[in-house]
């Protein structure tokens, strides 16, 4: 099966155990090194139209995902597979970094 990241983001991600529909996959995490998808992310709800900033991301790691449909993703969830920070360059969308680092991995 093959699937482009653009067809991706015009999926639901849907809890396979109780149906719960945690919204569109916004991004995906990939290990470049070894060629893999890690996860499958969902960008957190705006608070207050955004002026509180938003929730948490929820990140779904790959091993989660248990049938692609055409408009849909159903995944596994459960405390495992619970919210989570985006840890990756700098935080979530729309925040400033907490920590800035050089390409040599030193903090700034």
């Amino acid at each position: 099966m093959e699937e482009r990241v653009t067809e991706l983001r015009c999926k639901e991600i849907i809890s396979i155990r109780d149906g719960r529909r945690y919204g569109y996959v916004g991004d995906v995490e990939v290990d470049l090194e070894a060629g893999q998808v890690r996860a499958l992310v969902v960008p957190g709800r705006l608070r207050l139209f955004g002026l509180l900033g938003r929730e948490e991301d929820r990140i779904f790691p790959w091993e989660s995902v248990r049938r692609f449909g055409a408009d849909i993703i159903l995944v596994e969830d459960g405390p495992q597979y619970r919210a989570a920070l985006r840890r990756a360059k700098g935080g979530n969308r729309g925040e400033p970094a907490k920590k800035s680092f050089t390409q040599g991995g030193n903090v700034v």
